[in-house]
């Protein structure tokens, strides 16, 4: 069973300073159908505007995962790290028993558009941890990259949660194709651009959940696409 999520029905707020999307329910946005996909909890699309930002917050038994598609997004946190995240980066915290952290957008000029993803833990009460790695845009060129997985595999980044997500950009006619494992789950994300898969077509913001199939052909179907995609238990 395929459904799409199109990008104006997901929750919207200008606040000025910041302009969000949420593909599920959060914050002041509820919405009794779109609560999470599997351990996919918030899927939020973030524009923040020159010189502002989310100031100090904590967080706790989440792991958080942030992409930035345009201009650059510095973080600060109780762990002691600070980073500037750019294009190509993949940032993640493990809040675990408790992280406080701040992510601004130190231009004076651009704003920073990026994705923030979280994703429920295996279990409560990890140690918190921080990661972040920068992968080649040429990496994704016509193919499945793998940024963060459960295990940590093929260099990606290791998340507390069954869970593999990877990034591609597909020119028009261009296609990659995924096999899941029986009893699996797809989430696919459309960031920018226009895609079909398996014949189901996406634009920009666009989401689409998979639930009982097992291969998938991912295909540009106009503008440069890019895609996050998520293999959930």
């Amino acid at each position: 069973m395929i459904t799409i999520r199109k990008s104006d029905e997901r929750g919207h707020f200008d606040h000025g300073w910041l302009d969000t999307r949420h593909s599920f329910s959060f914050a002041d946005y509820w919405d009794p159908s779109h609560v999470n996909f599997r351990a996919l909890r918030v899927l939020n699309e973030d524009r923040v505007m020159p010189g502002a930002g989310f100031g100090t917050h904590g967080h706790n038994d989440m792991e958080i995962v942030s992409y930035v598609l345009a201009g650059r997004l510095a973080h600060r946190d109780s762990l002691g790290n600070g980073s500037t995240i750019v294009p190509g980066d993949v940032q993640y915290m493990s809040a675990g028993t408790g992280v406080k952290h701040s992510e601004f957008n130190e231009s004076k000029t651009d704003p920073v558009h990026f994705v923030q993803i979280w994703i429920v833990p295996d279990r409560r009460g990890y140690e918190p941890r921080y990661g972040q790695k920068g992968f080649a845009e040429s990496a994704k060129r016509g193919a499945l990259l793998l940024v963060a997985s459960g295990a940590g595999e093929d260099g990606s980044i290791a998340l507390r949660q069954d869970v593999n997500l990877y990034a591609t950009i597909l020119g028009a006619g261009e296609s990659v194709t995924l096999d899941l494992a029986k009893g699996r789950h797809l989430w696919v994300q459309a960031l920018r651009g226009e895609a079909e898969v398996n014949g189901h077509r996406l634009s920009s913001g666009d989401g689409l959940a998979a639930s009982d199939e097992e291969a998938f052909t991912l295909r540009g179907a106009g503008a440069e696409a890019e895609l996050l995609v998520f293999d959930l238990a």
